[in-house]
C-alpha cells in the first residue's frame, strides 16, 4: 500500500515552530510523519461538527488534520496545546 502525501499549511508550520521545548517537537514531527502511512491512526477523533477532520494526540498538544482518500493526501490544519487549538 502506497502512503498518502502529506500537507502542512504555512500556519501550522508556524504553530510547529513556536511550540515547547526541542523534544516536543521532534515528537508532534515524528507523529505528523506517521500519518503518511497511517492517515487514520487508533486514537484518532473525527472532529463533531465537521465532514473530513480529525485530530491526534502528541502529549499535550493536539494535531486537527484531514484526510483525501481520493487524492490520497493528509493536509494538517493546526498545532497546538490542548487547551487552545480548538479556539
Amino acid at each position: 500500500m502506497a502512503g498518502y502525501r502529506l500537507l502542512i499549511k504555512a500556519s501550522a508550520a508556524k504553530e510547529l515552530e513556536s511550540l515547547g521545548s526541542k523534544a516536543d517537537r521532534q515528537r508532534i514531527v515524528a507523529r505528523i510523519e506517521s500519518l503518511s502511512a497511517h492517515p487514520r491512526p487508533p486514537g484518532a477523533e473525527k472532529l463533531a461538527g465537521y465532514t473530513d477532520q480529525h485530530r491526534v494526540r502528541q502529549g499535550n498538544f493536539r494535531i486537527v488534520f484531514a484526510v483525501d482518500d481520493e487524492r490520497r493526501e493528509v493536509t494538517v490544519f493546526r498545532i497546538g496545546h490542548r487547551r487552545d487549538v480548538y479556539r
